[in-house]
């Protein structure tokens, strides 16, 4: 099925956007990447012995820093907290386009047996940052060595604080944005991918339009009244309010959402009560709400609000609704993914380039894609000897490091053919 889809799409495409990156030049970066493999996969085990939290990533932004000052970059650091901006500047004037690589790692004890395992007790590169982190300077390492070959700038954005930010703190890239980091110069377009371990290394995962859900964030306060555990009767349990409450907001998505433009609806956390012995007074649920439409995302705390005042107002309760939004969607621009399909062929082959389904996980590399035309795609890490792989977040995550070299190969191709198309992507239609 995935194969078919992107035949058909590739048939459609190709007869206008048939260029791709020519064969010297491709042979050109497998040389060069294999030139710098071994710096890359050291550099790699580094970032993944050497661990930090969101918003905490100084040694690791410390080592990106002077990798791209020896480059030759522009570097800015401390940006959003402790972000890294190099920019390579081509020997060619046009437009500046962007790469960008997550670095913060997560609150996770590692037990994948792996010589290089995690050095930072409790910390762990459970989400392959530390893979995207190694993409992206390998790209840089490429690009620096064929920058007579770019047709404008390509500059490098490594986010902290990509998995959520601590109590209090701003950061990740909303914080990015706000400091100017696709500015001086302005970025055109970005492009950026995450490894996914239910797909082979050489493999990747990619489609038009949202890719990621939005994610939003509730705590809903059940206010009943207290009262002696023997005479319920004189008070008004929460505890009681509560569980109706929760099985009555899975019917949201069941009864109240079209079945084809889906979300989901999940309460993670429960805490009320005070004793045994006591008619709670309140309790406090906390969740998530994934959803992959405007229409739904603004619909579903109105559906909630509306639900939970039918269910405990009547019985003599109320509530406190507190809704945030917290992240957009991933939105692949469809110009941009229809101008970049050819070069996407051409770097893993057809057969390699597979239909990504809308995911319900979530990546604040949407704020980026809010701001300028993006691209995003699901890199495969799997080792194919391997049934099943550790998934993401796991204390046994461990990607296949054969999915660097992928990786850097299809930045190279994506970002050189990206600048060389650009003045046909800016004379079609825009958002």
């Amino acid at each position: 099925m995935y194969k078919k889809f992107f035949i058909i799409l590739n048939l459609v495409l190709l007869p206008v956007f048939s260029s791709a990156l020519d064969k010297k030049t491709a042979m050109e970066i497998e040389s060069l990447i294999e030139k710098h493999r071994s710096e890359i996969i050291r550099l790699r085990r580094y970032f993944h012995m050497n661990p930090e939290l969101s918003n905490q990533e100084i040694e690791t932004a410390r080592l990106i820093s002077s990798r791209l000052i020896s480059l030759g970059f522009e570097v800015r650091s401390n940006v959003a907290v402790t972000g890294v901006i190099g920019l390579l500047r081509g020997q060619e004037s046009g437009p500046t386009i962007a790469i960008r690589a997550d670095m913060d790692a997560l609150p996770i004890q590692e037990l994948a047996n792996v010589p290089f395992k995690s050095l930072n007790s409790g910390v762990m590169h459970a989400c392959g940052h530390d893979v995207h982190m190694a993409i992206a300077l390998g790209t840089a390492y490429v690009l620096n060595e064929m920058r007579s070959r770019l047709r404008g700038n390509i500059k490098f954005i490594f986010q902290p604080a990509e998995e959520g930010l601590p109590p209090g703190e701003e950061g990740g890239a909303s914080l990015m944005i706000k400091e100017r980091a696709l500015e001086d110069p302005p970025v055109r377009a970005i492009f950026g991918l995450h490894v996914w371990p239910e797909a082979n290394v050489g493999q990747i995962l990619f489609s038009p339009g949202i890719i990621m859900a939005s994610s939003d964030w509730f705590q809903l306060t059940i206010k009943g009244k207290g009262a002696h555990g023997a005479r319920p009767q004189e008070g008004v349990d929460a505890i009681v309010l509560a569980s109706q409450v929760i099985m009555a907001l899975q019917s949201i998505a069941s009864r109240h959402i079209d079945p084809t433009d889906p979300i989901v609806l999940t309460v993670g956390k429960i805490s009320g009560g005070t004793r045994s012995n006591i008619v709670a007074d309140q309790v406090v649920l906390e969740g998530t709400v994934r959803t992959l439409s405007p229409e739904n995302r603004q619909k579903i705390p109105l559906l909630i609000s509306s639900m939970v005042r039918g269910l405990v107002q009547p019985l003599g309760g109320d509530f406190i609704l507190d809704y945030r939004q917290v992240v957009p969607f991933v939105y692949n621009h469809p110009e941009l993914a229809k101008l970049m399909l050819p070069t996407l062929i051409n770097a893993v082959g057809q057969e390699n380039l597979l239909e990504l389904k809308p995911q319900f996980v979530a990546e604040d590399f949407a704020f980026f894609a809010q701001k300028i035309p993006s691209l995003y795609f699901f890199l495969g890490v799997k080792n194919p000897a391997e049934k099943k792989a550790a998934p993401l977040h796991s204390p046994y995550f461990n990607p296949d490091e054969r999915s660097i070299p992928v990786g850097i190969r299809i930045m190279c191709h994506l970002l050189l053919d990206c600048l060389e198309k650009w003045s046909y992507f800016e004379s079609t239609p825009r958002f």
